[in-house]
């Protein structure tokens, strides 16, 4: 699974989140590629809601 792949499994926008916030998009998808996508989704659990509600697919 890429990076692109899970923010469209979890309703967020790649276009508007990496436009909005390219440091955090970038980190997060250095962070993505080192981890398995269930330990990602551990890792960052409670950021991942704002940044869904902010840009949503």
């Amino acid at each position: 699974m890429t990076f692109e792949e899970y923010l469209v499994s979890k309703k967020i926008s790649k276009e508007k989140f990496a436009k909005a916030e390219p440091e955090r998009f970038e980190e997060w998808k250095v962070l993505f590629d080192q981890m398995h996508p269930e330990s990602f989704t551990m890792h960052k659990k409670f950021f991942l809601n704002p940044v869904r509600r902010k840009y949503h697919l």
